[in-house]
């Protein structure tokens, strides 16, 4: 199986894990602006069939095979593995001192943790920090671009989408693992596989969330992009981008509401669905 189709067909799980880190998040009001809908949405039910045909139902049955302290262990693996992703671009975003931390959780879970299935660093006080390309470029300037779902891949921008073949290629061991050995039977595309498994094993308690949204792929498309700003900023993003995300500024701010916004997205949404592609 090529190495691309793994990596890529583990990102439809990307859009329920954003609703879950979210849900006990306070975010900003929804944007109304996707000049791509039409091609989104079609896009979007093309991954959602192919996650209920195929993702979903081995996730489910991992979830039934193993128990929470496995899974767990599973999870804590892959997460410690993908780390040097995060110092790469820690150095990248000239960040030196996260770099460092990062490195030291690295190596302390990889040796004291037992190759990672375990998280001591998390108990020496050494927190957990992601990083990706997508989240350098925006710290580089770059615009985020228009928002985009696509087939295998899930929710994205132009801008993020640039993190999946940069930090697939040059800083992600398991794909360098991958890349590296040629096996007659691709044992080696097993641990991008069980990744996969994982990502959506964990995505699973978040679905009640996207079950009673409104409008699902709004739902997602919103998450996806709050989530975003969240991790660029640290989690503080200011209240002017917040604004403009909104879609409110300066004098508008003082007459903002939020209910209203939401009603006019919903009308919005509505309007554009119904127009062929």
């Amino acid at each position: 199986m090529p190495r691309r189709f793994l990596s890529r067909i583990v990102r439809p799980a990307l859009g329920l894990l954003a609703v879950g880190l979210l849900a006990a998040c306070q975010v900003a009001p929804p944007r109304t602006d996707d000049p791509n809908e039409h091609f989104n949405r079609k896009v979007y039910a093309f991954n959602d069939k192919l996650d209920k045909a195929a993702i979903r139902p081995v996730a489910v049955g991992y979830r039934k095979v193993t128990t929470p302290a496995v899974r767990t262990a599973v999870s804590d693996f892959y997460t410690n593995i993908r780390l040097p992703i995060t110092v790469a671009n820690d150095l990248l975003q000239a960040r030196p001192k996260d770099a460092v931390v990062t490195t030291g959780r690295f190596i302390v879970n990889l040796t004291i943790g037992f190759l990672g299935f375990k998280d001591p660093a998390s108990l020496l006080g050494m927190p957990l920090h992601e990083n990706d390309f997508g989240i350098t470029l925006a710290r580089w300037g770059v615009p985020e671009g228009d928002y985009l779902v696509l087939p295998f891949v899930g929710p994205t921008t132009v801008r993020d989408v640039w993190r999946l073949p940069v930090d697939s290629y040059f800083f992600d061991p398991l794909s360098y693992l991958s890349r590296n050995h040629d096996f007659h039977h691709g044992e080696y595309y097993v641990p991008q596989v069980l990744y996969l498994v994982t990502l959506r094993a964990r995505a699973i308690d978040a679905e009640s969330f996207l079950a009673s949204a409104y409008d699902p792929y709004v739902f997602v498309r919103d998450a996806y992009r709050q989530q975003r700003l969240y991790q660029i900023y640290d989690g503080n993003p200011p209240a002017d981008v917040i604004e403009r995300m909104q879609g409110i500024s300066g004098d508008n701010n003082s007459n903002f509401d939020p209910e209203e916004l939401l009603d006019e997205q919903h009308k919005w949404e509505n309007q554009n669905k119904q127009k062929p592609l």
